[in-house]
């Protein structure tokens, strides 16, 4: 008869640390989860049109809309039932409206400072994010004014400031700079202080790469056209670069930047732990449309389950150290959060 053996294995020939006693239930992989979403991380870009009882769809964004002004108050409605706590508003200008100086820009009752007032009325806090960029209002697509074959930065900084004057006016509660000037912030600080605007909020789109990713938004907002291949290199960053951000971010940071956004998101999140990190400031993500595009595309094809690849994705810009996620998920991911409390 065969003996049983009595050898025991020694304590050392096991791990006596082992991660998955902490995934190994549901309640303890809650307890253990390093990053948590919420509602409030959450920031949703609106694009607003001319005309009455406009909801356009964006082709090359599906489920994203245009909505004519007539048609705003009940988006704005809905996203304020989402407990979403901001928007971001994007205008698409028409081209007769375009100029090689973007004037429109400062027209105190142009379409984004009636956009502005009209969230305002519906919702008084909900909070409103501008841009003050030059490409919606040019008929050449770019974000400054072109003088002698190059974009004049000093030139479009005053141009911007004004913009930026118009919209505070407005009432928007953040001015966000996604031109790439050099010097914006701070010029843009000190004429809204010296116009007694010195509650509203500086949200510097700081890091701004030159991206493929950005097709999809210059469709929505009728620059591509203008644009047509033009670049856009001499003043957003090269995707090669990680140093140089950290400096634009400083330098943003030190002319008074409230905030800053590192866009696009998912290919950056190396630039947004980064900023995080070393420089312990306020850091809001832009998944930007050609992210948004692919994924939705992935999803409408069946390759990805919805709520699990957009909810991973959200996660991702969470344990890179992001405070805020700009990003055209954000109804689907309130509402699904919503379902989840109850």
């Amino acid at each position: 008869m065969k003996q049983r053996s009595n050898k025991q294995f020694s304590i050392n020939s096991f791990p006596r640390v082992r991660m998955r006693r902490n995934r190994l239930s549901e309640f303890s992989r809650k307890l253990m989860s390093e990053n948590n979403l919420s509602f409030n991380d959450l920031i949703y870009p609106i694009f607003i049109t001319y005309g009455s009882k406009v909801k356009e769809e964006i082709s090359s964004m599906p489920g994203i809309y245009r909505y004519s002004l007539d048609l705003l108050h009940k988006e704005i409605e809905y996203i304020s039932s989402l407990n979403i706590p901001a928007i971001a508003l994007f205008p698409k200008i028409e081209n007769e409206l375009k100029t090689p100086d973007g004037k429109e820009a400062l027209n105190k009752n142009n379409l984004i400072c009636k956009a502005i007032q009209i969230s305002k009325k519906v919702n008084p806090d909900l909070g409103v994010i501008t841009d003050v960029a030059l490409d919606p209002y040019t008929d050449h697509g770019h974000d400054g004014i072109i003088k002698e074959d190059q974009i004049d930065n000093d030139l479009t900084l005053d141009i911007l400031c004004k913009q930026a004057v118009a919209q505070a006016e407005a009432g928007c509660d953040i001015i966000a700079p996604s031109d790439m000037m050099d010097g914006r912030v701070g010029a843009i600080r000190d004429t809204l202080d010296e116009h007694g605007l010195i509650n509203v909020q500086i949200m510097s789109y700081a890091a701004k790469y030159a991206s493929s990713f950005y097709g999809p938004f210059r469709d929505a907002v009728g620059s591509a056209i203008n644009l047509s291949n033009k670049s856009k290199k001499s003043y957003q960053m090269d995707p090669a670069n990680s140093a140089e951000a950290l400096r634009e971010i400083r330098l943003d940071i030190n002319e008074g930047a409230d905030m800053i956004i590192i866009k696009p998101g998912m290919p950056y999140l190396d630039i947004i732990s980064k900023a995080k990190n070393e420089l312990s400031f306020p850091v809001i993500a832009y998944q930007v449309s050609g992210e948004y595009s692919m994924i939705k595309g992935a999803i409408q094809n069946g390759w990805f389950d919805e709520e699990k690849i957009i909810f991973e994705t959200m996660m991702c810009f969470k344990r890179a150290g992001c405070d805020g996620i700009i990003t055209y998920f954000a109804p689907f991911v309130a509402k699904t959060l919503i379902n989840k409390t109850f």
